[in-house]
């Protein structure tokens, strides 16, 4: 496999990694339609954990079977798919290989009324089951930030001394913060910079609202002022607190939108120099068909040249 120069400069920026863990890097950004560009389209399905079956696979009901994401990954030509350990093991001797899996080691439900995720998984279930990843919630905000970030330290530092990459989802909540300051610009770019210094070689947020919530932030944007015009600007915002956009940043899919509404994000991550999309209630909730053509559409957008 050759790699490509932007791969190559991505690969630059983890300069503490052993070889395992950039191989598995290589293994997801040499995957599927936009190997070699630097982009990526993931497919995460944690959402039976965190919503529930009905709530999450009853729009689609072929969802209920763990292969059917398999299947639309490989075929949608995906960079990668998330899920937590029932999930990848109901299909990992059929799919062994087709595509790079990212073992998502923690998981909430809607049952819980904390702000907090039990560790479900262990570096040693990615590696029997052949990940390149773990993957890695934290609530910024929440009471139990803190053990979150350690448990993810520990994790992180096992998975990256046996060759495996890791993924944080860095999602603010907690009491300090109502549903609109979740997703404000400073928020959101302040996660996506803690996930960045836990250690994490790919970030996922939820695209930044113009909300600035904290009072002591405002200030600062006032005095140092940030476009937050529109999506793409804020988006490279995020992307610049990620270590100057030295880290690999991706935006998930939001709540159920339109398709068009999915295409236009996309094209706002594009411009402002976001990594890509993981996308997951928005297209495994639609028919086969229907996922495979809005998966090709945001694919087809990350391979636009930019102007």
């Amino acid at each position: 496999m050759k790699l490509t120069r932007r791969v190559k400069e991505i690969l630059s920026w983890y300069e503490s990694d052993n070889p395992g863990t950039k191989s598995n890097l290589v293994r997801i950004l040499m995957e599927g339609q936009l190997r070699g560009t630097g982009r990526l389209v993931i497919l995460p399905v944690d959402q039976g954990f965190e919503h529930g079956p009905a709530r999450s696979f009853a729009p689609n009901p072929a969802a209920y079977d763990p292969r059917y994401h398999f299947e639309l990954a490989v075929e949608a030509g995906l960079s990668a798919y998330a899920a937590p350990l029932g999930m990848i093991e109901a299909g990992a001797a059929s799919y062994a290989g087709a595509i790079p899996t990212i073992l998502k080691v923690n998981s909430s439900n809607s049952l819980s009324t904390t702000k907090d995720q039990a560790v479900t998984a262990t570096v040693a279930d990615a590696l029997r089951l052949g990940c390149s990843a773990i993957g890695f919630t934290i609530y910024p905000g929440s009471e139990y930030q803190f053990e979150m970030m350690e448990e993810l330290r520990e994790l992180s530092a096992e998975a990256k001394a046996a060759g495996l990459a890791v993924v944080v989802w860095s999602y603010p909540r907690g009491p300090m913060l109502d549903k609109a300051g979740e997703t404000a610009l400073d928020i959101c770019a302040y996660a996506a910079h803690m996930a960045a210094l836990t250690g994490a070689h790919i970030i996922k947020v939820k695209p930044p609202t113009d909300v600035i919530a904290l009072d002591a932030a405002r200030k600062t944007y006032e005095t140092y002022p940030v476009d937050t015009a529109t999506l793409a600007a804020r988006i490279r915002h995020v992307v610049e607190a990620c270590f100057g956009g030295r880290r690999l940043v991706v935006f998930s899919g939001g709540e159920a939108g339109t398709a068009e509404s999915m295409i236009d994000m996309a094209k706002a991550i594009h411009a402002g120099g976001g990594n890509g999309s993981i996308i997951g209630r928005n297209t495994f909730q639609r028919p086969k068909a229907e996922a495979l053509k809005l998966l090709n559409d945001i694919i087809a957008v990350y391979k636009t040249p930019l102007a």
